[in-house]
């Protein structure tokens, strides 16, 4: 696999070239930023190689989130409930890393003009199919340029497996409108639930995820992107949501 070269162990998040070795886990070499204790996979895969391995990922579409697809689109249209109030009657969505469009579907339910992102094909294809109401890109956040002005952008649990977390977050910061709002979700190191030993906690997974959030770090990268923290929402599980907001 193509790796990103990094003679130097820069940290993703806040670029700080103060680091501690952390661990070798599944063959990858791990270090913790002495700044930001964001943990990160050093030789990050570059984004050809993040394509490739999220090609087909769910065997055809019939495996994970679409072995179930009502439930997941209850738990869609209950997220979007709680979240709605964050654009304008009408307003414009995008889910970056839409899978196969079950959030965009229950945003449009709700009135919004609602648009997906996908790295895979085979999910956006489905989502097209099943949903075709509405609008989707094939490709990175950081590649579409052909839309501007969106008011609610929803990326759950995406984060965690883009190399270049400060180019994926800026590409959407780019896309928001002033006053826009940006609902976030990752998986949090920290987090009191996690388990003690990485090996036995479904959020760790190098390098499929290659970039490992704590709550202070992720602040950090999203207010250095100018955007204004709104709230930061209660997880159970070892995760985060952040409700951040873009300056008018």
């Amino acid at each position: 696999m193509n790796v990103i070269p990094a003679p130097v162990p820069h940290c993703p998040v806040c670029d700080g070239a103060e680091q501690t070795f952390a661990m070798t886990a599944r063959g990858h070499d791990l270090y913790r930023c002495n700044g930001c204790a964001t943990l990160y996979v050093h030789g990050l895969p570059s984004n050809a190689d993040l394509a490739a391995m999220y090609d087909d990922s769910y065997d055809g579409a019939t495996t994970g989130y679409f072995a179930k697809v009502d439930k997941k689109m209850r738990r869609a249209r209950g997220r979007i409930r709680a979240l709605r109030k964050l654009a304008p009657a009408g307003g414009r969505f995008l889910d970056v890393g839409c899978n196969g469009g079950f959030v965009v579907e229950a945003a449009r339910e709700t009135g919004l003009d609602a648009w997906g992102l996908e790295v895979d094909g085979v999910s956006v294809a489905y989502a097209r199919e099943h949903y075709p109401a509405n609008e989707y890109f094939l490709g990175l956040v950081e590649d579409f340029h052909s839309v501007q002005g969106f008011d609610l952008i929803y990326t759950s649990e995406v984060i965690e497996h883009v190399a270049d977390v400060r180019a994926f977050m800026a590409a959407i910061v780019r896309l928001l409108n002033p006053g826009g709002a940006l609902y976030v979700t990752t998986p949090d190191i920290s987090h009191w639930r996690r388990p003690r030993d990485l090996d036995k906690w479904d959020g760790f997974n190098p390098p499929v995820h290659c970039v490992y959030f704590n709550p202070a770090s992720m602040r950090l990268l999203l207010e250095s992107l100018g955007l204004e923290i709104v709230r930061k929402l209660p997880a159970f599980k070892p995760g985060m949501k952040f409700i951040a907001r873009k300056p008018r």
